[in-house]
């Protein structure tokens, strides 16, 4: 059974438009950054995956020098794509462990887009990353809160039914990886930020078969995908017995399947 799981860029794209509107959200509510006239900002992307939402960075600021930071091989080949647009601006990524990586120079904006419930205690690295950000530098980031909806829970309760229970790892609806945003809101209030949290849920229109299955493929069943690659004939009888539950749980209208979908934003500021 593998540790961590794979990704598929382009299974993840499948739904790049529902998928980015969250970070312009985050960014719109990111304070002006503290670099000096003619000076570029600094931006750290942490957990940049295939890079779609990095390069709206330059929409903001488009001589920035920006790092995109994944530990996935597979989304950085496909991040390495993406060039920044005229503006003087510069675009590199990484191969980096989000839960490890400690800032080895000083950053005018850290941000993450849908990243840190997947690393344990990530609460942990807040201040390694705060001290990282030169005065009035923002570290701005969007996690899921849906962790509670049902295409987590039966995504839980199938993997761990009798059938499937010793083949697949425990899923995250079982625990909680992300905060509330007043607890995030508390752990960067005592480390000297100003901070803005919030959350937010879209109701997203899915189309096509079995949509929320589709979704869930770039995302929540990757370690499930992973873990099931070597046997074609488990992994489809998995996805089916999946599909037939989302159905009845995410039943299809007129206007296609209604997905809603919480998301928890954080933006904090550290002093001038």
């Amino acid at each position: 059974m593998h540790s961590s799981p794979t990704w598929d860029p382009g299974q993840y794209l499948r739904h790049a438009g529902h998928r980015t509107r969250p970070f312009l959200d985050l960014l719109a509510r990111v304070p002006d950054l503290p670099t000096a006239p003619g000076s570029p900002p600094r931006i750290a992307d942490l957990g940049c995956g295939a890079g779609n939402v990095t390069v709206h960075l330059f929409d903001r600021w488009p001589d920035a020098h920006v790092t995109g930071l994944d530990n996935s091989a597979e989304m950085l080949e496909a991040a390495r794509a993406h060039t920044p647009p005229e503006g003087g601006g510069r675009l590199d990524f990484r191969l980096a462990d989000a839960a490890r990586w400690i800032p080895d120079e000083p950053f005018d904006l850290i941000v993450s887009n849908a990243l840190l419930q997947w690393v344990p205690g990530h609460t942990e690295s807040f201040p390694a990353w705060v001290a990282a950000l030169r005065p009035g530098g923002t570290f701005a980031f969007q996690v899921p809160g849906n962790f509670t909806a049902p295409s987590h829970t039966l995504l839980a309760e199938l993997s761990t039914s009798p059938r499937w229970r010793d083949r697949l790892p425990t899923p995250r609806a079982h625990s909680t990886p992300v905060l509330d945003p007043a607890a995030y809101l508390e752990h960067l209030a005592a480390l000297g930020c100003e901070v803005d949290a919030w959350e937010t849920t879209y109701i997203q229109m899915l189309t096509g078969p079995d949509p929320v299955l589709d979704w869930v493929k770039g995302t929540a069943l990757r370690p499930v995908l992973t873990a099931l690659e070597d046997d074609p004939t488990a992994r489809d009888t998995f996805l089916a017995e999946y599909a037939a539950l989302l159905r009845e749980a995410y039943p299809p209208g007129p206007h296609g399947t209604a997905f809603p979908f919480r998301r928890i934003f954080v933006v904090a500021r550290t002093a001038a």
